[in-house]
């Protein structure tokens, strides 16, 4: 499965109202580590098809949510659980980090 393109108005039905841990890429095109990220993201869509809705957020269109979790950097991947944010990682780091704070909200 790709990643679901987040949006302001898809927001609330495809990331708090998850039953299943959410993780959201906050990126923009024009943002070099957010390219560095944007494949790791997409490996986790597919590894975790079923498990976890992998999910994008275009800053530069959608700012509503930036500005109400607080994103100020990006790449910035929020990890949500029950509809709240439960751990963060901020900046390109590697797909192993990014599995580990997955693997904890399973």
């Amino acid at each position: 499965m790709a990643t679901v393109a987040v949006t302001d108005a898809t927001f609330d039905a495809e990331v708090v109202q998850s039953d299943i841990p959410v993780v959201v890429d906050f990126w923009a095109e024009w943002c070099g580590p957010c390219r560095m990220v944007g494949p790791v993201i997409e490996e986790l869509a597919n590894d975790y098809d079923g498990k976890a809705v992998v999910g994008k957020v275009n800053v530069d269109q959608h700012g509503d949510i930036s500005m109400k979790y607080g994103v100020r950097n990006i790449p910035t991947i929020l990890f949500l659980k029950g509809g709240e944010v439960v751990d963060k990682s901020v900046g390109a780091v590697p797909k192993n980090v990014l599995v580990e704070k997955l693997e904890a909200l399973m």
